[in-house]
């Protein structure tokens, strides 16, 4: 049964969440991380340790960057949502009345809503087009047939949400991209270090990124996902496949790749710059949203068997819930105790979320990468200590 509490958290037990982060480094082979915890407009714990890169030659802080990978997804799509309330644009509008390209090969009646919350049938790419080329991905999103009748369905966009709400979103304001309309109504003003396409001056703050040590082929039970993968021609392994490019980790630590704007896993933070985000979220900041906007980003648009990461999924806005069962119980629980919690992990490890229930927002952020799409050991284990209630 999930926890659903009366008020918002007033203090947070900070011995034993520290305690959960220094056991990841003694126990769990954690090589350099953060984690950021807020409360209402406070930031009330900020734990940094170990090392950006394994030469141990660069010390972890709480200022230190690294990429987020998937949890980039969250960010992209508060930053479409934005633009969107702005124009006055509803979410039950159709894709092709902003892109008209867009109407091909059955995709006409498509909406807003749809696309962020990975109905829209769009997870893989038949032209092989590069993740760098945003016009190329573009083109190619709009000429392809659905893989299921939009809206029937959910299926991670793991690689295609990234241009596809970019799209979107040049077509809502034109002349820009979503990166820099990020840092203009999001980053700049609140003074978040989070970044999709980063400047060359905060190169240095980067932390090396390192490949999960463990390969799913040795797993001596592998889990639909990896079993998937692995099965040629599946929908799973295309959608991991395509746009094409930046598939090996230490492709992803090149300057280049940094500057580029990757909307769907390109991202690059603090864990105190993404947690102070869920904080603007968690708190239901009046500068960015309506209260509508915040309650729908808190509500599951579609829950059940995603038909890419061959698990039960739930989203809503763009954003990732922990599926629930048919009485209500939390099938999976890595955002916490409440039902409302919501936010994006990101491959490895990388974990963030907003909590309005009770005021609480979370980030972790690390280097060291393990095997999942979703949060590990190693994040979960402080979102335990924080709430003192167990995760799956």
């Amino acid at each position: 049964m999930s926890v659903v509490f009366a008020f918002p958290m007033r203090s947070i037990p900070a011995a034993a969440i520290q305690a959960a982060f220094e056991e990841n480094f003694r126990s769990r082979g954690e090589l350099g991380a953060a984690a950021s915890i807020w409360l209402g407009e406070r930031e009330t714990l900020s734990l940094a340790g170990g090392a950006c890169n394994r030469e141990g030659t660069r010390e972890w802080t709480g200022s230190t960057l690294a990429l987020i990978w998937s949890a980039t997804k969250g960010v992209a799509a508060a930053t479409v949502l934005h633009a969107l309330e702005q124009a006055r644009i509803s979410l039950t509008r159709p894709v092709a009345s902003l892109w008209p390209e867009f109407a091909q090969n059955g995709k006409a009646g498509i909406t807003l809503l749809q696309a962020l919350s990975h109905q829209a049938g769009l997870p893989a790419l038949g032209q092989g087009v590069s993740v760098l080329d945003h016009a190329a991905c573009a083109a190619a999103i709009a000429a392809q047939t659905p893989y299921w009748p939009p809206g029937s369905a959910h299926g991670y966009h793991t690689r295609t949400f990234g241009p596809l709400v970019d799209e979107i979103l040049r077509r809502v304001v034109p002349g820009t991209t979503l990166g820099r309309y990020w840092r203009e109504f999001f980053g700049e003003p609140f003074g978040l270090d989070v970044w999709i396409g980063l400047p060359d001056a905060l190169h240095d703050r980067v932390a090396t990124s390192y490949s999960a040590r463990v390969a799913a082929t040795s797993l001596p039970n592998p889990e639909p996902l990896y079993r998937a993968l692995a099965e040629e021609g599946s929908l799973t392994r295309r959608s991991f496949a395509s746009p094409s490019g930046l598939h090996v980790v230490t492709q992803m630590l090149r300057p280049e790749v940094w500057r580029a704007e990757l909307p769907a896993f390109g991202g690059i933070a603090s864990a105190r710059g993404l947690a102070k985000f869920y904080a603007l979220l968690a708190r239901r900041e009046e500068k960015l949203f309506s209260l509508g906007a915040f309650e729908a980003m808190s509500r599951p648009v579609t829950s059940g068997s995603d038909r890419v990461l061959c698990t039960p999924t739930a989203f809503s806005t763009g954003f990732m819930l922990d599926p629930l069962d048919a009485q209500g119980a939390k099938q999976r629980s890595v955002f916490g105790p409440s039902v409302r919690a919501y936010g994006h992990p990101g491959a490895g490890g990388i974990h963030a979320f907003a909590d309005p229930e009770n005021g609480v927002a979370f980030a972790y952020v690390m280097n060291q990468m393990e095997l999942g799409v979703f949060p590990n050991r190693k994040a979960l284990s402080v979102v335990e200590a924080l709430y003192g209630t167990p995760t799956d």
